[in-house]
């Protein structure tokens, strides 16, 4: 037929089955971004139920493998249901440089501030060189950098690229991205004032590089200089959750 398509006794214009087709678009957009909020609230619902409710019950810390292991299978099967490869989630060596590029200022100036903190709020009594989580000042970086690779997998390739789909890219994912980051570090507050800064500069810098190796490196550095300008007690031991309190 030309210039129309029956359908059943009524004809279908071509300006009509344009406003149908964008109709069906905009519904599946809307879907998408409804199951990404609750991706979102899920792996988020996980976390803070491994830090507060298992603990808060149970001295049985193998008990958080379950709500971790629930959390990483959403997931993994996410990220197999979108289609996302290693290389979309930030798993790749091309781009480590202009990732590095990128983060270079803000580090250099996250650092200067906390040596500031430290120096103003603290008494300037700094630790670098000191032995850390049982590692010597030369190893601690490498078990940070593991432990930040994997906090950032979870942060930037799972949330921040669901905070996209719901926000947009741009400020409002990366506010969403750095807010829910401090809020599981919760109820430490300079622990949650690091957190929502650093998660500011790495939900920035993972929209424009989307480099998992670059942000890790930065997260074990950043964290080397956290807790070698506030003192311990300010920091708690980096304890997040129930165990804050114990």
């Amino acid at each position: 037929m030309s210039g129309t398509e029956a359908i059943g006794n009524r004809t279908l214009t071509p300006s009509l089955e344009t406003g149908v087709g964008a109709l069906a678009s905009s519904a599946l957009a809307h879907e998408s971004r409804a199951l990404a909020a609750w991706e979102l609230i899920s792996v988020a619902a996980s976390t803070l139920i491994a830090e507060w409710a298992v603990l808060a019950f149970s001295s049985n810390k193998t008990l958080l493998a379950v709500p971790i292991a629930c959390a990483f299978g959403l997931m993994f099967y996410s990220h197999r249901l979108r289609g996302e490869s290693l290389r979309d989630l930030g798993w790749r060596t091309d781009n480590f440089t202009r990732a590095a590029r990128l983060l270079l200022l803000p580090m250099l100036a996250g650092s200067v501030l906390l040596v500031l903190v430290g120096w103003v709020w603290f008494g300037g009594k700094f630790s670098f060189g000191e032995r850390r989580a049982g590692w010597e000042v030369y190893g601690f970086p490498v078990w940070g950098f593991a432990w930040g690779l994997l906090q950032q997998y979870v942060l930037q390739s799972f949330i921040n690229r669901r905070a996209q789909t719901v926000f947009g890219k741009g400020a409002a994912s990366i506010i969403v991205v750095a807010s829910l980051f401090a809020l599981l570090h919760l109820p430490n507050p300079w622990l949650m004032c690091a957190t929502f800064l650093g998660g500011l500069i790495w939900a920035a810098v993972y929209q424009r590089a989307p480099n998992l190796y670059a942000l890790a490196l930065s997260h074990a550095v950043l964290t080397w200089v956290l807790i070698s300008t506030l003192p311990a007690a300010a920091l708690h031991g980096l304890r997040v959750g129930y165990k804050y309190f114990g």
